[in-house]
C-alpha cells in the first residue's frame, strides 16, 4: 500500500510548544514554588487537634517526599518525558494506567489549587474581611485563582518570572522562623505530646496525611519536562535541591511554631505564623509582614500550579488520551483550554466547599482530596520504578539496584498510607469523614466516559529506554 493511500492512526496532531524555556535555576524555583504555597503555612492550625506529635508525622513524611524526589529524579533521567508520573504509569502498564493516572493527577492540580487559595484567602483576611463573611472570601478566591491564570496565558516567561521572585520572597518567613523563632521555644508547649485523644500510631498516621499536602509539587519538574533546558539532567536536580531546601525549613520552623504557640492557641488561628510571630515580638504589625509575605508565597504557588494544571492534559492530549482541545496552544505558545478549564473547576469546588464550612475546614477536605489524587500516581511511579529495575537486574548487574529498588518501595508504602489516613477523623458523620474520598472518586468517575471515547484512539505507549547509570 502506498504512502499516500495509508489511512491514518493514532491521535490527531498536536502543536509543538516551546521547549527548554526553563534553566536549571528556574527548574528549582518550579520545584520550590510549587511545594511551598500556603500549605507549611496554614498547617500548624489544622495540625493543632494532633499536638507537637506531628512533628513526628512530618519528620516521617519528609522521609517519604526525599525518597519520591530521588525517584522520580532517577525517573526523570531514564524517561525524561513530558507528564511525569503519568509518562511512567502509561510507559509500564499500559494506556488504562496512563489514563487513570493523567485524571487523577489532573484532579489534584486543580483541586490542590482550590485547597491553596482557600489558605491564601485565610492570610489576606488579615488585612481585610476580617469577619470572614462568605462571598467576600469567594471573591477574594476567584481573584487568587484567576489573576495567575491570566499570568501564565502570557507565556512561559511571565510565568517563570513570577515564579522566580516569589520563590525568593516566600523563603524569608520560612528562614526567620526556623533561625530566630527557634530561640522564642517555650519548652511548655510540648509537655503534652498527644492532644488527638487518639493513639501514637492514630495520630501520627492523621498528620502524616496532612503533612503531604506540603509536599505535593516535588514531581513538578518532571511534569514540565518539555519545558526545561536539558531536562536530562536538570529535572533530577532540581527535584533533589528544591525538596531538600524546603524539608529543611519545613522541619525547623514547624517546630519553632509549635514551641512558640500552644496547641490550643494554635487551632483558634486561621494565621499560625503571623499569630507566632506576634507572639514573639509581642505585637500585631510584624503578624502584618508575615502575612504579606505568606500572600506572595501562596500567589507564587498558584502561579506555578496552574502551569501544571495544563502540562499534563497537554502531554496526555499528545498521546490521544485527553481531548484534542488541551494540546491546542495560543498565540504565546501555551495550552490556554487547559489553564481555563482547570481554573474553572477549582473554582466551582472551592464554591462547593465554602457552601457547607469555611476556614480550616474547608481547607483540610480539600488538602485531604488532593492528597489521594496525588499519591495513586505517585504509588504508580513507584511500582514503575520497581518493575523496571526488577528487568534491569535479570538482563545485566547494575550498580545501586538496592538503592533504588529500596527508595521506591519507601515512596510505594508512603503513598499507600497517605491513602489511607486521607479522611476528615473526627467529624461526627461517616459522610463527613470521608468527604474527600467522595469528592475524589465523584472527579475521578467524571473521566470515565472521556477514556471510553478516546481509547480506540490512543498512540501506543514508547519503549522504555535502557537504565542508565
Amino acid at each position: 500500500m502506498s504512502t499516500a493511500s495509508a489511512k491514518p492512526t493514532g491521535p490527531p496532531p498536536v502543536e509543538e510548544e516551546p521547549r527548554g524555556t526553563l534553566g536549571p535555576g528556574a527548574a528549582t524555583a518550579l520545584i520550590v514554588g510549587s511545594i511551598i504555597g500556603v500549605g507549611i503555612f496554614n498547617l500548624p492550625a489544622s495540625l493543632a487537634g494532633y499536638g507537637p506529635i506531628s512533628l513526628i508525622a512530618m519528620a516521617l513524611t519528609t522521609v517519604g517526599a526525599l525518597a519520591l524526589a530521588v525517584m522520580f529524579a532517577s525517573l526523570s533521567r531514564r524517561l525524561p518525558a513530558d507528564g511525569g508520573p503519568y509518562a511512567y504509569a502509561r510507559a509500564a502498564f499500559g494506556n488504562m494506567a496512563g489514563f487513570s493516572n493523567a485524571w487523577l493527577y489532573w484532579i489534584t492540580a486543580w483541586s490542590g489549587n482550590a485547597a491553596i487559595v482557600v489558605g491564601w484567602v485565610l492570610y489576606v483576611e488579615e488585612f481585610v474581611n476580617e469577619d470572614q463573611n462568605k462571598l467576600f472570601s469567594i471573591a477574594l478566591a476567584l481573584v487568587g485563582l484567576w489573576l495567575p491564570a491570566a499570568i501564565n496565558l502570557r507565556g512561559v516567561g511571565a510565568m517563570g518570572a513570577v515564579q522566580l521572585w516569589t520563590s525568593i520572597l516566600k523563603f524569608i518567613p520560612l528562614v526567620f522562623m526556623s533561625t530566630v523563632g527557634l530561640f522564642y521555644i517555650d519548652s511548655a508547649n510540648f509537655e503534652v505530646w498527644n492532644t488527638s485523644g487518639d493513639s501514637a500510631v492514630g495520630a501520627i498516621g492523621g498528620a502524616m496525611a496532612l503533612c503531604l499536602f506540603s509536599y505535593l509539587g516535588v514531581e513538578c519538574a518532571a511534569v514540565a519536562a518539555a519545558k526545561v533546558r536539558d531536562p536530562d539532567k536538570n529535572v533530577g536536580r532540581a527535584t533533589i535541591f528544591g525538596t531538600l531546601g524546603t524539608a529543611v525549613v519545613y522541619l525547623l520552623s514547624l517546630t519553632a511554631v509549635f514551641g512558640i504557640v500552644s496547641a490550643a492557641s494554635l487551632s483558634e488561628s486561621t494565621a499560625p505564623f503571623a499569630t507566632a510571630v506576634n507572639e514573639m515580638v509581642g505585637g500585631t504589625w510584624a503578624g502584618y509582614v508575615m502575612s504579606a509575605l505568606v500572600v506572595v508565597s501562596g500567589f507564587g504557588a498558584l502561579n506555578g500550579w496552574t502551569m501544571i494544571c495544563a502540562e499534563m492534559p497537554l502531554a496526555a492530549a499528545k498521546d490521544g488520551l485527553f481531548p484534542h482541545a488541551f494540546g491546542r496552544l495560543n498565540g504565546r505558545g501555551v495550552p490556554a483550554v487547559g489553564i481555563i478549564a482547570s481554573t474553572a473547576l477549582a473554582s466551582v469546588f472551592m464554591i462547593m466547599s465554602y457552601a457547607g464550612s469555611v476556614g480550616i475546614t474547608v481547607f483540610n477536605t480539600l488538602v485531604y482530596m488532593s492528597g489521594i489524587t496525588a499519591a495513586i500516581p505517585y504509588a504508580f511511579s513507584a511500582l514503575a520504578q520497581i518493575k523496571w529495575r526488577l528487568v534491569d537486574h535479570r538482563e545485566l548487574h547494575t550498580p545501586r539496584f538496592v538503592r533504588d529498588v529500596g527508595i521506591a518501595a519507601v515512596g510505594l508504602v508512603f503513598s499507600v498510607l497517605f491513602i489511607w489516613y486521607s479522611r476528615n477523623t473526627g467529624e461526627e458523620s461517616t459522610w463527613k469523614e470521608y468527604l474527600p474520598f467522595i469528592f475524589a472518586g465523584g472527579a475521578f468517575a467524571a473521566g470515565i466516559p472521556i477514556y471510553l471515547r478516546h481509547r480506540h484512539s490512543m498512540s501506543e505507549p514508547p519503549p522504555v529506554p535502557a537504565w542508565r547509570a
